[in-house]
């Protein structure tokens, strides 16, 4: 399903979010990603979906939304690989624009040295941009970059898209415990971002399951010190630290809806239950879509997660 939620988003409120990208096409494959690792790593951009296909599903989605009382504040393209690697995202937007809502873009930025991309996130509202290092070993070691990719150039193309953006621009910072997280790594990327001038620059930590098990979130005091050397260096700093609730969007059809949402955000096992409760459904559901192989359970943090089983199709008749 190519729209799905609204969604509780930490950062834009009740988000629905636009997922334009198969799984797992990315230019990225980080050690934290919840989608999990990728399995086409690659750089050139192609065109994934019929641009109006992608308009007239979120177009659905949002008048499905809208007669459900739910309220929608912006839409969000937040798919399960890299939104910048969709040579039709800038004629989406476009498409999009005429249902009034914000637009924003969540983007690694590894192809913003690319101009026709920073041309088609012009057209957003909001950009977010990862920015987890700026050093090239730690750099290769949190993200796992295309090995045609160069952090120079990466960073370059995120500096000339943030003086050229005159939309909302926030940072993304994703901490690692061991990886990231020393005093020394953030702070170069604490002056890389005093660079950008974000309107925000989140610091995150892994809550849902990552992409390798032995990724694990920093300690109270790593986050905290992060926290206080970006603060030096960017005029608002917030944490992306606690879970972000379980409201998520009952729109019509429970079993579309479940896994349209567990393909890009793996659900924790409380706001499954909260969501069934909602939609008039019971856990015979989960079990089933388990049994089918559609739905995986696991475990973190000694909470369990339900996620989209990416090695199986599954096909609600509207693609």
């Amino acid at each position: 399903m190519i729209a799905f939620g609204p969604i509780p988003s930490r950062r834009l409120g009740r988000s629905l979010g636009v997922n334009h990208i198969p799984p797992k096409v990315c230019t990225y494959s980080c050690i934290y990603c919840q989608v999990g690792r990728t399995s086409s790593l690659r750089i050139r951009r192609c065109a994934f979906y019929d641009p109006a296909r992608v308009a007239e599903a979120v177009r659905e989605r949002v008048a499905q939304a809208r007669s459900s009382g739910e309220a929608v504040n912006f839409i969000t393209f937040v798919p399960d690989g890299e939104p910048t690697l969709d040579i039709n995202l800038g004629q989406e937007i476009a498409r999009l624009r005429p249902l009034g809502i914000p637009i924003a873009v969540i983007t690694n930025g590894s192809l913003l040295w690319r101009e026709d991309v920073r041309a088609d996130l012009m057209q957003a509202d909001r950009v977010s941009v990862k920015v987890d290092a700026v050093r090239e070993p730690v750099w290769r070691r949190v993200n796992r970059p295309h090995g045609r990719l160069r952090l120079p150039t990466v960073l370059e193309g995120i500096l000339r898209f943030a003086a050229e953006f005159r939309g909302w621009l926030v940072t993304e910072t994703m901490l690692v415990a061991g990886v990231n997280d020393g005093e020394a790594e953030v702070g170069a990327v604490a002056e890389f971002l005093a660079r950008l001038r974000p309107s925000t620059a989140y610091i995150a930590i892994p809550t849902r399951p990552p992409a390798e098990e032995w990724v694990r979130p920093p300690s109270e005091e790593a986050i905290t010190r992060a926290y206080a050397i970006f603060r030096e260096a960017v005029e608002r700093v917030e944490l992306l630290t606690g879970y972000e609730g379980d409201a998520f969007a009952f729109t019509g059809d429970v079993e579309a809806d479940l896994l349209a949402i567990t393909a890009v955000h793996p659900m924790r096992e409380d706001a499954m239950a909260a969501f069934l409760a909602r939609a008039g459904a019971d856990w015979g559901l989960v079990t089933r879509l388990m049994a089918q192989g559609l739905l995986v359970e696991t475990d973190y943090r000694g909470q369990k997660f339900y996620i989209r089983n990416r090695t199986r199709v599954y096909t609600d008749g509207r693609g």
